[in-house]
C-alpha cells in the first residue's frame, strides 16, 4: 500500500504509458526550443527582428487554427488524434537537417518548418489535455497534471543539458534529429495506450462556426475561466518577448556559448521541476484559487535580475530568477489547468482547451515580433526589462477575480448554456 502511495497514478499501466510517452515528447520538445533559434543564430547568422519573426511562426498556429481545432479535435479520439501530430511532427522536423546538407537551408525553410510544427502541436495539445479527464478521472486530475508536470519539468532540465553539446559538437541543424526521434518515440509508445475513448457522437450536419461559437460562450461565461485566459494572454505576450530576446541577450551581450546557455535554461527546468513536486501541496496549503495569482507575483519580478547582469557570476545570479519564474510557473500551470478541466462538460473538453489556447496563446506571435522590434530599438537589455514588467502585471485579471479566495477545486462542473 506504502508503494502505491507513492506511485498514486503511476501504477496504472495506460497513465505510466501516457507519462512516458510525455516525457520523450517533451524532450524532442525542449530541444527544438533551444536548437531551433539556434540555427537561426548561429547558422544562419539572422537579425534580431528574424529571430522574433521565427518565435511568432512557431506560434503563429494557435491563431490559425486554435478555435476550429477545439470542435474538429472534439469530433474525434483524442487519443488517436495526439499519435497523428506526434508522428507527424517527427516528420516535418527532419527537414531543416536534410536542408542544411543539401545546402538549401535557409531562414525561410525556418520559418515554414516552424509554422508547420507550430500548427500541429495545436492539435496535439488540445487532445492530450481534452484526454487526461477521461483517463485519469475527474478526481485526480491535479495528481495527473502535477505528475506530469514533473516530467515536463525533467526534461526541461535534460533537453537543454543534452542540446548544449550536441549543438557545439554537430551543430544546431543536426540537432533537430533527436527531437525527431523524440517525437516519433512519443507517438509510437502512446499507440500502446490500451484505454480508448469511444468515437464522439455527431450531429448529422455538423456547424464549424456554431461548434466554435459554443465553445466561446461557455469559457467567457465563467469569471473564473475568462480571468485564467486573460492573465495568461498577458503573461504569454511578454513571456514571449522576454524569451525572443533572451537568447540572443546571453549570446552577444554576454558572450555566453551553447554549452552554458544549455545550463541555464537546465536551471529553469530545475525551478519547473520542484514546482511540479510542490504544485499540490503548495495548492492545498495556500488555496487552488490564490496560488494561482500568488505564484506569479512572487516570482515574475525576479526575471529584472537578468538585465542587470553581466559577463562573470552576476548572470548565473540571475538565472535564479529564470529558475524562479519556471518554478512558480508550473504551479500556476497546475492550478488553472486543473480547474479548467474540473469545470468543464466532457464533450466541450476540446473546444474549451482550443478556445483557452487561442486567447492565450493568440498573442505570442505578437509577442516574437514585439520581441524583435523591441530590440532593434531599445536592445536585448532593454527588452528582457519590458518583459518582466508585463509578466508582472498579468497577475492583475486573476486577483480581481474570485480566483483571489477560491481555496478548493470545483467538485462539479459548470452547467451549460442553452443550445
Amino acid at each position: 500500500m506504502a508503494k502505491f502511495s507513492r506511485l498514486g497514478l503511476l501504477h496504472d499501466r495506460d497513465f505510466g504509458r501516457l507519462f512516458a510517452a510525455t516525457a520523450l515528447g517533451q524532450l524532442g520538445d525542449r530541444i527544438i526550443f533551444l536548437a531551433l533559434p539556434l540555427v537561426a543564430v548561429v547558422a544562419l547568422h539572422a537579425d534580431e527582428f528574424q529571430v522574433g519573426l521565427l518565435a511568432a511562426m512557431t506560434s503563429a498556429g494557435s491563431l490559425l487554427v486554435g478555435l476550429p481545432a477545439g470542435a474538429w479535435v472534439d469530433r474525434m479520439r483524442k487519443r488517436s488524434v495526439m499519435i497523428c501530430t506526434d508522428l507527424a511532427r517527427a516528420l516535418f522536423l527532419l527537414a531543416v537537417p536534410l536542408a542544411w546538407w543539401a545546402g538549401l537551408l535557409s531562414i525561410w525553410w525556418l520559418y515554414a518548418v516552424a509554422l508547420v510544427h507550430g500548427v500541429l502541436t495545436v492539435f496535439f495539445d488540445v487532445a492530450y489535455v481534452s484526454y487526461l479527464p477521461y483517463l485519469v478521472g475527474r478526481g485526480n486530475l491535479v495528481e495527473g497534471n502535477s505528475k506530469l508536470s514533473a516530467t515536463r519539468s525533467v526534461t526541461s532540465i535534460s533537453g537543454p543539458t543534452v542540446a548544449g553539446p550536441l549543438v557545439g559538437l554537430v551543430g544546431a541543424p543536426a540537432t533537430l534529429l533527436v527531437s525527431s526521434a523524440g517525437m516519433a518515440m512519443s507517438g509510437l509508445l502512446a499507440i500502446t495506450i490500451k484505454k480508448r475513448e469511444k468515437k464522439p457522437e455527431s450531429s448529422e450536419h455538423p456547424r464549424l462556426v456554431r461548434e466554435i461559437k459554443e465553445g466561446l460562450k461557455f469559457v467567457v461565461k465563467y469569471p473564473t475561466l475568462r480571468a485564467i485566459i486573460l492573465g495568461d494572454a498577458i503573461f504569454n505576450l511578454f513571456l514571449v518577448m522576454y524569451q525572443t530576446m533572451l537568447l540572443v541577450f546571453l549570446e552577444r551581450e554576454i558572450g555566453l556559448q551553447s554549452f552554458g546557455i544549455g545550463l541555464i535554461f537546465s536551471g529553469m527546468g530545475c525551478g519547473a521541476l520542484l514546482g511540479a513536486l510542490l504544485a499540490t501541496r503548495v495548492s492545498k496549503r495556500v488555496g487552488h484559487g490564490p496560488v494561482i495569482w500568488l505564484a506569479a507575483l512572487v516570482t515574475c519580478p525576479l526575471t529584472a535580475l537578468m538585465p542587470l547582469a553581466r559577463a562573470g557570476w552576476s548572470v548565473y545570479v540571475a538565472a535564479i530568477g529564470l529558475a524562479a519564474l519556471s518554478l512558480g510557473g508550473v504551479v500556476r500551470v497546475v492550478a488553472q489547468s486543473s480547474f479548467q478541466q474540473a469545470l468543464t462538460p466532457d464533450r466541450l473538453l476540446g473546444r474549451m482547451s482550443a478556445t483557452a489556447r487561442f486567447v492565450s496563446w493568440g498573442g505570442i506571435p505578437l509577442g516574437g515580433l514585439l520581441g524583435g522590434a523591441s530590440g532593434s530599438v531599445f536592445g536585448a537589455a532593454g527588452t528582457l526589462w519590458i518583459g518582466a514588467a508585463g509578466m508582472t502585471l498579468s497577475v492583475l485579471p486573476n486577483l480581481l477575480s474570485p480566483l483571489r479566495t477560491m481555496r478548493t477545486m470545483p467538485t462539479e462542473k459548470a452547467p451549460e448554456f442553452a443550445r
